[in-house]
């Protein structure tokens, strides 16, 4: 005959969530470069320049401006296979008010080209060009007296994307190219010259 087997008292807190598991846990010692999580007494510096681009880039809000096929592959990329807004440039506007950046995806003929610039101009600054496709880029394979030979004859492009269509793929790195040169651009001296001035001739 076996004998009840004999229990040791435990205290309640045990007996709810079981004994600790004899596991340690290390933490890597990892400090952000210039941001902590714990800001009291601490302080963030930074540049002007740097947190303005900062800001432009991460929100690019695009202008579709899908002219021909290659608006298929622009609409792709916005989609949830892609998923532009990854990049924060899933705020498309088909207002040249709010927009940033015009992506030009298509065949620009010279009818169409007075409509293009007039809808650039009327996106306020900073803005940038994305030229999308050979199209867009050299008149692709229309030698015609009706296309023009590359948008960059009317509008200042920042980025080329090559391809016939290029794939989202190519559009999402032509994207991110456009954010390495606005991590670049001198953001206050070239549009306020004279207010960047007075700043530095006051705190030098």
């Amino acid at each position: 005959m076996a004998l009840p087997p004999r229990y040791e008292p435990v205290d309640r807190v045990t007996l709810l969530r079981g004994p600790e598991p004899p596991v340690q846990w290390f933490m890597p010692d990892t400090r952000a470069a210039a941001y902590d999580s714990k800001i009291e007494g601490n302080v963030i510096f930074t540049r002007l320049d740097a947190a303005l681009n900062w800001v432009r880039k991460n929100s690019l809000w695009p202008m579709p401006m899908g002219l021909a096929c290659c608006a298929i592959e622009l609409m792709a990329t916005a989609a949830s296979r892609f998923d532009i807004s990854r990049f924060g440039a899933e705020v498309m506007r088909f207002s040249p008010r709010q927009c940033d950046v015009m992506i030009v995806a298509g065949t620009v003929t010279y009818k169409m080209a007075l409509a293009v610039k007039r809808i650039y101009e009327q996106m306020p600054e900073p803005k940038w060009v994305i030229a999308m496709g050979a199209c867009a880029s050299t008149g692709g394979m229309y030698r015609s007296y009706a296309v023009l030979q590359g948008i960059d004859q009317l509008l200042p492009v920042d980025v080329y994307i090559s391809g016939c269509p290029p794939r989202p793929e190519a559009l999402l790195e032509g994207l991110m190219r456009l954010q390495t040169k606005i991590s670049g651009e001198r953001s206050l001296l070239d549009q306020k010259p004279a207010w960047s001035k007075r700043l530095t001739e006051a705190v030098g």
